[in-house]
């Protein structure tokens, strides 16, 4: 069988294969951009099975990548009650922020925002996934910009007889999976794929809808504050046929909308999105294959944000972002050779072209808005790297590559005008900007004993900042951010130093990682209200002037620690604890930032799982711990440690099975957000689901 047939089909059979940084998978395909042995990859590397994502007691799919230590979104809610913008990744503390600094991949498809860098994860199938591959602070030099705090790639199942070298009769089949629940949420996911002559036809689907619930503190609430509720539907066609005897052609194309409810009657938004790829993948010979790629997403999205007073009783419009149309075309070939010695080389070229605008209303007076602000840009990327693996003997294995980017921003521009006379009140067309970034990397990994893996690596990466922190200011609630569009590339280099044990059915594995991030793009305060200040304009009482600005260098250091056990083919545990240090440690445009921790980052965090089947019942229980952790980049909005246990139980039937998912069992307070007037707000309550799940 050949590496990408024996990597789905382990990914598919095995029935719950766990998170962690250790060899549990025999292939991986992210770190290096094609098929290479997860025993070789020098980075933190974690890998979860399908079954595995659909058996975590998680109502979506980013709460259940939450078992993988590390993983978070910009704050501690999830996609099921987040404004979008708010969906950013985070891998291990690395400046989190709504732009994610990491790269979240669907089947080699970037899925972060073209305007924004967040990540939509409601478009996300859940039951068609194959698994999630996550490469914590490496992945650079392979994927480029965007991927400076690591990689994510969820990978959709594909039916054997689309794979290269697989000579079995296509198949036909199936899965369905239905639930329903507190607050009214509901959702229905199906798959199905068809043979067709020498091709498979595979089609999928999802509708979702949830009525919701509060996000202010029952302390805080008042009359204006109304559940947070959601609807989104997709619906996604992918044909894959044989070209030659060598060759195998895919064609995708998804349709997605969502609508958003965020937690007052006045602040809603939307989104909407078309995306199409064909990709093509190619054996020519036993010791080479490649892959080309390429894909264009068209979307916009929309939101509605105010300012609601002390008493909490009425709401005031702050703006209406009425469209945001953006899209992205991109290309990528791959090359992938073997060589004696089972030495290893993966090269290729990629190419990503962004444009983005948004399109709002602001300035709320006399029961309209008075000014209307366009803003936006283009932004291209073009690389080329090359990444070679060997063993220098039979315990050590060595991974060098290089990566050379040239980008290129141009159009950027910000009018804004007055709604009622047409004036143009500014119109600033910012100068081309470009660059050229080069990306190294290298990994060591020995195998003193058939137990002991120890590895080391390094990498730089580079990230730039996207068209919404360029070119666009906003205001949510009293909270006043400022753009700038002189800012900076970021830039960090990235260690670590990682050991791994396995004997028998019990699995340890660590890793200290030291990341130095310079030029980190970060909301400063600048302001406090009331007043008229430069720069941010009218603060109100309570409210903060923020402006985009780069920091000279952050720190972010901590150490990851899993274990896995399986006493018995029933029974399993799981645990997995993250300290993370991260300090601004030189900041010349914001000195008294220097010392404090960065916003959103808990200094502890911990999940412990478990697994135990039964005859035909399986429970998955699960606690999480979130630390302590600062809301602002002052450090003076606090939010509380929690401790959140979740519950998973399902029942096998034949090909299918019934399942119960209850998140936050005991009801904890989950503290999401903080404001300088006190308000606090606060994530999922508990939150019980029943449904059932069938293939065929």
């Amino acid at each position: 069988m050949k590496p990408a047939a024996r990597y789905l089909a382990v990914l598919l059979l095995t029935p719950a294969l766990r998170a962690q940084t250790v060899t549990l998978d025999p292939v991986a395909v992210t770190a290096a951009r094609a098929a290479q042995p997860a025993a070789a990859v020098p980075f933190s590397l974690a890998i979860l099975g399908g079954d595995t994502l659909r058996a975590t007691p998680a109502v979506t799919l980013d709460g259940a990548l939450r078992s993988v230590p590390g993983f978070s979104l910009f704050r501690r809610s999830d996609s099921l009650t987040a404004n979008p913008t708010a969906q950013g990744v985070s891998l291990r503390g690395l400046g989190p922020s709504g732009a994610s600094r990491s790269l979240v991949l669907l089947d080699g498809v970037p899925l972060n925002d073209p305007f924004g860098g967040w990540v939509i994860w409601s478009k996300v199938p859940r039951e068609s996934l194959a698994g999630a591959e996550l490469v914590r602070g490496g992945g650079a030099t392979a994927w480029g910009n965007a991927a400076l705090g690591g990689v994510v790639q969820l990978l959709t199942e594909k039916k054997p007889s689309n794979l290269i070298g697989y000579k079995a009769p296509a198949a036909s089949g199936g899965r369905l999976a239905a639930t329903a629940g507190d607050f009214s949420t509901r959702s229905v996911e199906l798959a199905l794929s068809q043979s067709a002559g020498p091709g498979t036809l595979e089609l999928s689907g999802r509708d979702f809808a949830t009525d919701g619930f509060n996000l202010v503190a029952a302390e805080n609430r008042g009359p204006v504050d109304i559940a947070a509720w959601s609807r989104h539907h997709w619906m996604a066609a992918r044909w894959t046929q044989p070209v030659g005897e060598n060759a195998t052609l895919t064609v995708t194309g998804r349709t997605f909308a969502e609508a958003r409810g965020n937690g007052t009657p006045y602040q809603q938004n939307s989104s909407r999105e078309n995306l199409g790829s064909v990709a093509l993948t190619a054996r020519p010979d036993k010791n080479f294959s490649w892959t080309a790629l390429a894909y264009a997403q068209d979307q916009t999205f929309s939101s509605t944000f105010s300012s609601v007073n002390a008493t909490r009783t009425a709401e005031t419009p702050a703006s209406d972002q009425f469209a945001v149309p953006a899209s992205a075309l991109g290309a990528a070939w791959t090359g992938s050779w073997t060589h004696s010695g089972d030495a290893r080389t993966s090269a290729g070229v990629d190419f990503r072209r962004v444009r983005g605008e948004t399109r709002e209303n602001f300035t709320f007076s006399a029961g309209d808005f008075t000014r209307q602000r366009v803003a936006g840009g283009t932004q291209e990327f073009a690389g080329l790297f090359a990444l070679h693996e060997r063993a220098l003997a039979p315990d050590w294995h060595l991974t060098l590559g290089a990566r050379l980017d040239d980008w290129r921003e141009a159009d950027g521009h910000r009018r804004e005008t007055d709604r009622a006379t047409g004036a143009v009140l500014r119109d600033d067309h910012y100068a081309d900007r470009d660059g050229l970034e080069f990306s190294p990397s290298a990994g060591l990994v020995w195998t003193p004993a058939p137990a002991w893996r120890v590895r080391a690596a390094a990498q730089q990466a580079f990230r730039r900042p996207t068209l919404n922190e360029l070119y666009r200011p906003f205001r949510a609630g009293n909270v006043i951010t400022e753009a700038n569009a002189d800012l900076q590339t970021e830039r960090v280099t990235s260690t670590e130093l990682g050991a791994d044990y396995t004997h028998g059915t019990l699995t340890l594995g660590s890793a200290l990682f030291w990341n130095e991030l310079h030029d980190a793009v970060g909301n400063v305060t600048i302001a406090h209200g009331p007043g008229t200040f430069p720069i941010v304009g009218f603060i109100p009482a309570g409210g903060t002037g923020r402006e985009r600005l780069n920091l000279d260098r952050l720190r972010v250091r901590g150490l990851e620690l899993t274990a896995g056990w399986r006493p018995t083919p029933a029974l399993s545990f799981d645990v997995a604890y993250l300290y993370d240090d991260a300090l601004v440690r030189r900041a010349t445009l914001a000195p008294a930032l220097v010392g404090k921790r960065l916003a959103q980052v808990p200094r502890h965090g911990a999940t412990l799982g478990a697994s135990w089947r039964t005859g035909r019942l399986t429970l998955t229980p699960r606690v999480r711990v979130i630390g302590r952790q600062f809301e602002d980049d002052e450090n003076l909005l606090i939010l509380g440690t929690a401790v959140i246990a979740d519950l998973g139980a399902s029942c096998s039937l034949g090909r299918g099975e019934v399942f119960l998912t209850i998140e936050n069992l005991g009801n904890a307070r989950v503290e999401t957000g903080r404001s300088t007037d006190g308000i606090v707000n606060t994530g999922t309550p508990r939150l019980a689901l029943a449904g059932f799940r069938s293939a065929w």
